[in-house]
């Protein structure tokens, strides 16, 4: 009897070759000093900031492990934290421009990979994929 794989590994194989991809590129365009785990930790930094506590919900590590995490991607230039507007004790971080650029590598290869992804499932399969992953997110992630 052979199973399937669940839907959740379903999703996660193809998120794991783009993650793969990304951090290839990224170390090619020389940033290569960013590991997996400060990338999924990146990867959760909003456009105006993002609070550690909340980085680190979202990535579902203790506020100790992204904590550390942010001190090394701080250390290397790709992040700052800047006082929170919102309320003078806390602080948020936000990407400096070494960061920023990184972002940019990152966001080529995203679109790269999803025209490779498109072009292999074809338009409308793909548009469904997408309706029905975003219908999906409203009931698993939290913090959409």
């Amino acid at each position: 009897m052979t199973v399937e794989p669940n839907l959740g590994l379903l999703c996660f194989f193809p998120y794991r070759a783009l993650e793969s991809r990304v951090l290839a590129a990224l170390n090619e365009a020389g940033f290569d000093d960013i590991t997996l785990a400060q990338g999924r930790i990146a990867a959760r930094i909003g456009e105006d900031g993002t609070r550690l506590t909340d980085l680190a919900a979202q990535a579902q590590v203790t506020k100790q492990t992204a904590g550390f995490l942010v001190e090394q991607l701080e250390k290397a230039g790709y992040v700052r934290r800047v006082p929170d507007p919102t309320d003078g004790r806390a602080r948020l971080v936000c990407f400096a421009e070494r960061g920023r650029a990184a972002v940019a590598v990152a966001r080529r290869v995203e679109v790269e990979v999803e025209a490779e992804w498109t072009a292999h499932l074809g338009e409308e399969s793909t548009r469904a994929l997408r309706e029905a992953l975003t219908r999906l997110r409203e009931v698993t992630d939290p913090w959409r």
